[in-house]
């Protein structure tokens, strides 16, 4: 519950900073150059399911994500030289991140002593299995993409020109079918 109350502190902090970047009381006219470098970060959490997870797992999981999380914030931190008010704010959620990293860590060693370290492999592993499939995805998707394309503007094409070229070579109407070619049929041959 505290680490929820940490959570929603900081979305608190970070729409004040918005309201206070959007009504211009900061000391910021513009932002530079590449400052849309901000992208959205998920912690993974759209295919955990907490009652099917261990309290080992669980830890391992909140661990590696919090120290994600704290790297990506000490990135956003030192980005923001030129906006000490930002900063500010990034380095207090900073702060609060490295603790709870430490005290999953410290959680996971004590609930799981021999094998935490397995833990956090498997925990890695899961992410880097989730990024791997992400990239596959957008990969196929593309190259889907790209394949249904050529199929459309280059293979039916042709082959709606062959089919009108080879229809001109048929007669019209019915055709007449010699009688012994209707035997019984005993076989598929």
């Amino acid at each position: 519950m505290l680490h929820a109350v940490d959570e929603h502190r900081h979305g608190i902090l970070f729409r004040r900073r918005a309201a206070s970047l959007l009504h211009g009381s900061s000391s910021v006219d513009a932002l530079p150059a590449g400052a849309e470098w901000v992208a959205a970060a998920g912690h993974g959490l759209d295919d955990l399911t907490v009652e099917d997870e261990s309290d080992e797992t669980m830890l391992a999981f909140l661990h590696v994500a919090e120290k994600s999380a704290a790297n990506r914030f000490m990135v956003y931190r030192d980005a923001l030289q030129w906006d000490p008010a930002t900063r500010a704010v990034f380095e207090e959620i900073l702060h609060d991140e490295i603790f709870h990293m430490n005290y999953t860590l410290s959680q996971l060693v004590r609930v799981s002593p021999q094998r935490h370290r397995w833990q956090l492999w498997r925990a890695r592993l899961s992410r880097l299995w989730k990024a791997y499939l992400r990239v596959a995805s957008a990969i196929a998707a593309v190259l889907g993409t790209v394949i249904l394309t050529i199929q459309y503007f280059v293979v039916v094409p042709a082959f709606a020109f062959f089919a009108k070229r080879a229809e001109r070579n048929e007669s019209s109407g019915w055709k007449h079918i010699a009688p012994e070619r209707n035997g019984t049929l005993k076989s598929e041959y």
